[in-house]
């Protein structure tokens, strides 16, 4: 005989029993997370207050033992000093000037009838001092406008620039077989600049440009026609 059962408990006991059961399972999860989050904390606590601590403890004594291995050296302020200036010694050649390019610029502008005596170059200032003989003011006179008419490019795709920006006679003197003169230039720094590069990405040195106004020292192949000589007053 199979057995029968009566629910004799109320609803309201029923829902009662319910609620309850429901707020054990909310206060058993909410336990749950707390203990989770607390769990979290004391880990990350522990991460920063101990662990790292002993992190940045371990490297203040390692930074000391290098500093006094380093220390410990011989000559290490030398051996630094020398290093910081070997490291300096690529810039200071890029930025140091070819003057010896002058003899070469020199011999493609000056006529060949004119000398030169005495030669200041401050390439600081991008100035040049030209003192010399010729034969006549008139041949002084092409030797200013070749100057002021030269021009130069640093490859073939680069545009022309005038080479010396600033031609000026400062002095000039009639002697009896010939005439001396005195020239104050301005000339454009990349004449005798080291870091130049062409197209391809090699170094360059500047082409001049030069007007056939005269036939210059380059030109002419004579070995007594000499650029320099020394300076006189009249011969």
């Amino acid at each position: 005989m199979a057995g029968v059962q009566f629910n004799l408990l109320p609803d309201i006991k029923l829902q009662a029993d319910k609620s309850r059961r429901m707020r054990d399972l909310v206060y058993s999860g909410a336990i749950a997370v707390s203990a989770i989050a607390l769990a979290i904390f004391l880990i990350v606590l522990f991460s920063v207050d101990v662990v790292q601590k002993k992190q940045f403890n371990d490297a203040g004594k390692n930074l000391d033992a290098t500093n006094a291995q380093l220390k410990s050296i011989s000559n290490i302020t030398q051996v630094i000093t020398v290093n910081s200036q070997l490291q300096s010694l690529v810039s200071l050649h890029q930025n140091k000037h070819i003057t010896s390019r002058i003899f070469t610029y020199l011999s493609q502008v000056t006529p060949s009838a004119v000398s030169i005596g005495k030669l200041d170059m401050d390439t600081g200032a991008n100035a040049m001092n030209i003192t010399g003989n010729a034969d006549t003011q008139k041949t002084v006179n092409i030797f200013i406008d070749t100057l002021k008419l030269t021009t130069f490019k640093v490859s073939g795709s680069d545009t022309s620039h005038p080479a010396f920006t600033s031609v000026v006679e400062s002095g000039f003197a009639i002697n009896p077989n010939n005439v001396s003169y005195t020239l104050n230039l301005q000339f454009d720094p990349q004449l005798f600049a080291n870091n130049l590069l062409d197209s391809n990405g090699n170094a360059q040195a500047p082409v001049l440009t030069v007007p056939k106004l005269t036939s210059t020292k380059a030109a002419i192949d004579d070995p007594t026609n000499t650029l320099f000589k020394a300076q006189t007053g009249g011969n």
